[in-house]
């Protein structure tokens, strides 16, 4: 197989890694983040609960995205490492204090408060910091013969800022409409409540987003009002599926909030791809120039190609296997 194609397919496969990764993970950190509004300390438990089985194997696809990317696409660690630094380490530090919390808040009682606190906080902060670097890829990077020459904090901008902002109230949403999905009585109610709040300030953020990124990159206006293109079908179905949010809201139905919402996630990624093709590294790196050596990308697809399908199993199953209800005072901690 040429680079090219070896360069596609891994490209295909980090970006299946990131989107399965953001959907997985995004509610639970959703979740956090709603966690300090919900109305009592019988909805959080449940709130935890309805994660606890899954939560830890959901972060899997980061490793994978993150393996492959430095495997397949070594350039991109040699620029975004430095350029990003801070904000990547904001993101795994958020991480770090939203696990120990999870695990110690079941055991803690007279404490616990500061654990609801640790791991609402761990969850903001992984969120925002997820949403900074997004918004620093969209800005593009300041390099020099294949070396980022750019300042430390070049990823912390205003518009950065309301990327890390919209991205948390998208996760809140997923939060919400999970929620919805595995709650009943009071708790499924202040779900339904919040729900259309939180999609407003998703789709006020989205317009904000999208007015302003054409200005900040020029490849993304020439793409997108060079002249009209079937790219305009992304942010069209994400006003789509916020509809279905809304609309499934009212009607009371349970499942449909959930996959509307990730509807939503869906078309605003393929919108983001579409929009920096071929960059990997803006504005001026395709895949190719980041590419690693042939030999290497056919060696590790090899092994990637065979461990994606258990991962796939083994989720579904997890899935499958904890699906229905969690009420109130009941867990699997």
């Amino acid at each position: 197989m040429e680079m090219f194609d070896l360069s596609i397919i891994w490209a295909g496969i980090i970006g299946f890694g990131v989107i399965m990764y953001v959907l997985m993970d995004g509610f639970d950190l959703g979740l956090g983040i709603l966690f300090p509004f919900a109305p009592d300390e019988d909805s959080r438990d449940v709130m935890m609960n309805s994660i606890a089985p899954v939560w830890d194997g959901n972060e899997t696809w980061l490793v994978l995205g993150g393996a492959g990317l430095l495997a397949a696409f070594p350039l991109v660690y040699s620029i975004f490492l430095p350029a990003l630094y801070l904000g990547v380490f904001l993101m795994l530090a958020g991480l770090i204090f939203r696990g120990i919390a999870f695990e110690f808040r079941f055991k803690s009682r007279r404490n616990r408060h500061w654990w609801n606190r640790a791991f609402s906080w761990g969850s903001a902060i992984a969120a925002f910091a997820q949403g900074v670097v997004v918004g620093a890829y969209i800005q593009g990077f300041q390099t020099e013969n294949f070396v980022y020459t750019g300042g430390a904090f070049d990823w912390l901008t205003p518009f950065t800022v309301v990327t890390g902002l919209g991205l948390m109230a998208g996760y809140a949403l997923l939060g919400s409409t999970w929620l919805i999905l595995k709650s009943e009585g009071h708790v499924q109610e202040w779900a339904y409540k919040i729900t259309p709040i939180l999609l407003a300030m998703v789709l006020v953020v989205f317009a904000i987003i999208s007015i302003w990124t054409p200005f900040v990159n020029q490849v993304v206006w020439e793409r997108w009002f060079g002249n009209l293109r079937l790219i305009w079908i992304f942010p069209a179905m994400a006003l789509l599926f916020a509809f279905l949010v809304f609309r499934s809201v009212k009607q009371r139905r349970e499942s449909y909030p959930f996959l509307a919402t990730i509807g939503i996630y869906v078309s605003t990624y393929l919108g983001l791809i579409v929009s920096q093709w071929p960059m990997i590294v803006p504005p001026n790196y395709t895949l190719w120039d980041a590419a690693s050596a042939p030999e290497s990308q056919l060696f590790l697809l090899i092994g990637v190609l065979f461990v994606i399908p258990i991962i796939l199993v083994y989720t579904a199953w997890t899935y499958w296997v904890f699906r229905g209800k969690v009420r109130v005072g009941e867990g699997y901690h």
